[in-house]
Parts: structure tokens; C-alpha cells; sequence
């Protein structure tokens, strides 16, 4: 808090309890900060929270373990700002992540995660995972908060590179967790919920890539069980194998149902764009009446 205050005297700090246990709410309304409360539990529905209730030109989010500097805070949100950032993302991954985080395949998972994203999005992100960002008022508003966990960072970068805004990474210190701080996040029930978003938002953001390459996969194992159907009958004239061609049969069906599905609904895709970008031309009106 106090650090906070000193890197940004003119900001209001907001901190949101989640059903906290220890005297966190209580420290930091003696500090000065704006305590409300999220009764839902999970870092995603307190950033619903979070974005529903606060009007602001700019917006910092940071975790309360105290491991990010507030000495960053004045470059993220001057980007936001001055210079049309929609979210600027704290990146720990370039720095000292790697030496001061102690859950080694915390290091794997953040790896593993920004590698999907980058290649399955074509985005430059270099830390999907932070919870060390800076926002503008049109993300923060036009932001459908979906995720009830900590799969939210990765609904949040994926929403930005869809959306075509722009993107800053700004590379911050990572100090580890001080003694009898405990992180929430599970390495591993957690990591599999971060791997299932990035595969459902795919399939969401690219319906084509997605499906066209079940009708691809589906489409070379029907032929590549039909062809020595194929070749018997043209040796023998007899179809030996009845259950073989008919299974290829319906899987080839299946691959051609994927592929114009895939079609249908990048389409669809295409229109909610439109429809999105309208939507963010009434946001900036309404922004400015107010």
C-alpha cells in the first residue's frame, strides 16, 4: 500500500477480499485503501468485480503478495494513458522470474503457456501469466469476464490479441513470496485449467483453424483406411472389407461436417468483430459524454 502511494499519489487503491481469513481487509483500510468485497470466490469473478464497479481512465492491477515493485507502476499506466495502450503486461519472464520463483514447474508452466499463446495467436506477449498489468477504460468495459480462476490472465491476453488492441510489455522485477505468504494457485489443477481455456478460446477465436484440423485428421484416417479397400477391390472386384468402408465412410462424412462447420462459424466470427468494434465506437461516446 504505502509503496503504492508513493509511485502513484493521485491514484485511489482499491483492494477486494475474496473471503479472506487473515486481517488483509482490515490492514489495508487502516492503510487508506478502498476495501470492498467479493463474495464468489476466484481471481476471476473479483475482476468482475473489479471492472463493473470502477470508472477510471486507467487501471493497475497488481496481487497483494507483495511481489511486484511499485516502481513499474508509473511506466504502465503513463503507456495507457499517453501512448493508446489497452493492456500493459508486467513481464516477469525477462528478468528475474526464472531465479526468484522456487516452484520449478511453475517456470515450466509459465513457459509452456506463453509459447501456446504466441504460436496459436500470433501475438508477442511475453508473460501471460502476470498479475502485474495496467488497463484502459475500453478493455476494462468491453471485457467479458468469463473465467471463475486464475485461467483469467490467459482470457485476458487472448482477448486482447483477438480484438487487435494494443499490447505493451513492460519488464518488471520478481521478488518471491516473503516467508508465510502461500500462493492459491495449485500447480497442477490449476496448470490443466489454464491448458483447457487456451484450447477453448481457440476453438471460440478460430473456429476454422479449429475444426479444419479435426476434418483434416478425420479426413487422413478415412482415406488412409479406404485405400487398401480400394486396392483389393481393383485386384479382385470383391469389397472383402464391408465394416472398413463403411466406417471410412462415415468418418470421411465427419471430416466434411468439421470442415463446413468451421466455415459456418468463422463467419459468425467475422460478424461479432463487426459487431465489436461498433460496440467500442458507443463505449468512446459514452466515455466522453460522461
Amino acid at each position: 500500500m504505502e509503496d503504492f502511494k508513493t509511485a502513484l499519489p493521485d491514484a485511489t487503491i482499491y483492494v477486494y477480499d475474496n473471503n479472506s481469513t487473515d486481517r488483509t481487509a482490515e490492514i489495508a483500510k487502516e492503510a487508506g485503501a478502498v476495501v470492498r468485497k467479493e463474495y464468489l470466490q476466484g481471481k476471476g469473478n473479483v475482476i468482475r468485480r473489479m471492472f463493473y464497479e470502477i470508472d477510471a481512465d486507467c487501471y493497475l492491477m497488481t496481487d497483494g503478495d507483495d511481489t511486484y515493485p511499485a516502481e513499474y507502476a508509473g511506466k504502465m499506466t503513463e503507456l495507457v494513458l499517453n501512448h493508446n495502450a489497452d493492456m500493459v503486461v508486467g513481464d516477469r519472464l525477462s528478468s528475474t522470474y526464472f531465479t526468484e520463483n522456487k516452484r520449478r514447474f511453475h517456470n515450466l508452466g509459465n513457459s509452456l503457456v506463453r509459447f501456446l499463446i504466441n504460436h496459436l495467436f500470433h501475438s508477442e506477449i511475453r508473460d501471460i501469466m502476470t498479475g502485474y498489468r495496467a488497463f484502459s477504460y475500453r478493455f476494462a468495459k468491453s471485457f467479458p469476464v468469463l473465467s471463475h480462476g486464475f485461467e483469467i490472465e490467459t482470457e485476458m491476453s487472448i482477448h486482447a490479441i483477438d480484438k487487435n488492441m494494443q499490447v505493451e510489455n513492460v519488464v518488471v522485477e520478481y521478488r518471491d513470496r516473503q516467508a508465510g505468504s502461500e500462493s492459491k494457485l495449485n500447480t497442477y489443477s490449476d496448470g490443466m485449467k489454464v491448458l483447457l481455456t487456451i484450447l477453448r478460446l481457440y476453438k471460440n477465436y478460430h473456429p476454422f483453424g479449429f475444426f479444419g484440423l479435426i476434418a483434416a485428421v478425420l479426413a487422413m484416417l478415412s482415406v488412409g483406411f479406404v485405400v487398401p479397400v480400394f486396392i483389393d477391390f481393383f485386384k479382385t472386384g470383391l469389397v472383402e472389407r464391408f465394416p472398413t468402408l463403411i466406417v471410412c465412410g462415415f468418418v470421411g462424412i465427419a471430416a466434411l461436417i468439421s470442415f463446413f462447420s468451421g466455415i459456418v462459424l468463422s463467419t459468425l466470427r467475422q460478424n461479432e468483430r463487426q459487431d465489436f468494434e461498433f460496440r467500442l465506437q458507443m463505449l468512446r461516446k459514452k466515455a466522453e459524454d460522461e
